[in-house]
Formats: structure tokens, sequence, C-alpha cells
């Protein structure tokens, strides 16, 4: 793909200015970032690490399922973008998607409507520092903002992306990049309600 882009002497959408869609989402990976930093800076490793029960979620876990759904989902948007490509996708926008795409991301936006078990391949892993977990953080949400990029210009309405949860299911690239985003505001909100556990260590 970047062979591709150095060899090709006309300037692709990637290379112009991002389109107002794209760039809102590039604002809300940033601000992401920002708030999951603003959130855990203040914590010990103990707080940090702490949850109520075995089976709750410590801010940790929170953040790092967020880290393991990113490694997974970001090879489907890859391939997604790439399709696109392939098929000249391309469009200006402002895009619209239809009602089950848009009642699917306000379905993941914080407070949760519906609680879904998380399946094994999504459950944060053991043993990881707060170093590494926050590190890899911020590092998806630049990611996703180099996929944006890579978006840019293209259909978000026509293109399609692959679902990491199910195989079978594929949904418009802008709605892929929107659950994303409010997947991510519902774990930040989730990590923040442990802070407000009764039993929550001073």
């Amino acid at each position: 793909m970047e062979r591709l882009i150095r060899s090709h002497p006309v300037p692709t959408p990637a290379h112009l200015a991002l389109t107002p869609e794209i760039d809102e989402f590039r604002r809300q990976f940033e601000q992401l970032a920002d708030e999951a930093a603003a959130l855990v800076s203040p914590l010990s490793d103990a707080q940090f690490a702490w949850h109520s029960s075995p089976t709750a979620w410590s801010i940790a876990q929170c953040i790092d399922h967020l880290n393991v759904t990113a490694r997974l989902y970001l090879p489907m948007l890859d391939e997604g973008i790439a399709n696109a490509i392939r098929q000249g996708l391309y469009g200006e926008g402002p895009f619209t998607y239809w009602w089950l795409a848009r009642m699917f991301v306000r379905m993941l936006e914080p407070p949760p409507r519906l609680r879904m078990k998380t399946p094994a391949a999504f459950q944060p892993p053991p043993a990881r520092t707060r170093h590494e977990i926050m590190a890899a953080f911020r590092a998806y949400q630049v990611q996703y903002v180099d996929r944006l990029r890579q978006a840019n210009g293209l259909d978000l309405s026509r293109a399609r992306v692959r679902s990491a949860v199910a195989s079978w299911l594929y949904m418009p690239l802008g709605t892929g990049f929107a659950v994303t985003t409010a997947h991510e505001r519902r774990h930040l909100w989730q990590a923040r309600k442990v802070m407000e556990t009764p039993e929550f260590p001073g």
C-alpha cells in the first residue's frame, strides 16, 4: 500500500484536507486519548488495578479491553479501506446510514442501555503493567487516526467493514468508526464508575 502511494504521482484523497466527517472522528479519537490519560494520571497503581469483586473489571481492565478490541479490529478496518479503494468507492459526504447502524451506535454509547457478555477473545489479558496499558491505548488512538487518513475521501456509507465480533456481519465504514468511538466512551465511563464504588481505595 505504501509503495503504491510513493510511486503514484497524482495525489490521492488521503493527501487532501480531511473531510468534515473524518475530521470529527479524528477529534473524537484524540479526545478519548486525552480523557483516558486525565482519568488515570491521578491514580496510584493499586487504584488502577483495584476491582470490587473477582468478576468486576478494574480501571486497568476497562482500558485494556479497548486495547484488545483495537488489536482485533484494526485489520478489519485495513481490509475495508483497501477494498473500498480497490472498488473506487469515493464520495464527498455528508453521508447517511441505515437506521439499524445508527441504533447500534446509540446502544454502545454510555450509559449502557443493553449489557452484553464480552466474548473470550476480547477479555483483557492478565498481568499487564499500567505503563504498558496506557502506552498501548494512546498508540491505538494514533493508529485509528492513521486509518481515518487512509479513508479520507471514501464514501463512508457505501464502503463496508467487517465486524471483529461476527465475521459474517458487515457495516458501513463510517458506522465502523462511530461504533469504535462509542465503544471507547462506554468503557471509559465504566472505568469512572469504578472510582465511584464506595470501597474504592483512597
